[in-house]
């Protein structure tokens, strides 16, 4: 006899019917989930392309034309928006703390936001794929968004970029 044996069918079809909902709405869940960060972010797994001695990366616009891709800041995993407006790469204040970043000389940074007060910083190395690069000059930002890093000019402007159709390809000539 089962363990539910005891009890009258139609609790016993009642139990059964609220665990079928409760798994399928926990699965709808982890989908969809899934499904938004993937339109948040359609860049989560980078793969890098090499042709002669030229490396490039091919990064799809998210569903508002921005362009995020994950990387690291010190073998700390972040994702980054890539931002041609942005002078130097901006961390939040909980980013800069993970990545062991220190603050330097305070300044002020105009953002779309207004005036804020930064520090400068250095990171000693950030990841994009399969670009590394080093000592990197950056500001650490505690009015920014705690879960994104601006990728601005101070690695930018160390790659070829063009944009076409909603992909952004970045190129590094290999050394």
């Amino acid at each position: 006899m089962s363990k539910l044996g005891f009890i009258r069918p139609e609790i016993r079809y009642l139990l059964y019917l609220i665990v079928f909902w409760v798994v399928l709405l926990a699965a709808a869940t982890l989908f969809f989930a899934s499904w938004d960060s993937r339109q948040t972010n359609p860049n989560q797994q980078l793969v890098s392309h090499t042709r002669g001695s030229t490396t490039e990366i091919k990064l799809q616009a998210n569903r508002h034309g921005h362009y995020l891709a994950n990387g690291t800041i010190n073998n700390q995993n972040v994702t980054f928006i890539l931002d041609t407006g942005a002078t130097t790469v901006s961390v939040s204040e909980a980013i800069a703390q993970k990545a062991g970043l220190t603050r330097g000389l305070p300044g002020l940074a105009r953002t779309a936001a207004g005036t804020v007060k930064v520090w400068s910083t250095t990171i000693h190395e950030l990841r994009l794929g399969d670009f590394t690069f080093t000592n990197v000059p950056a500001t650490i930002n505690p009015a920014m968004d705690p879960d994104l890093v601006l990728l601005g000019m101070s690695v930018l402007g160390r790659l070829n970029f063009s944009q076409q159709s909603g992909v952004l390809t970045l190129s590094q000539e290999t050394r």
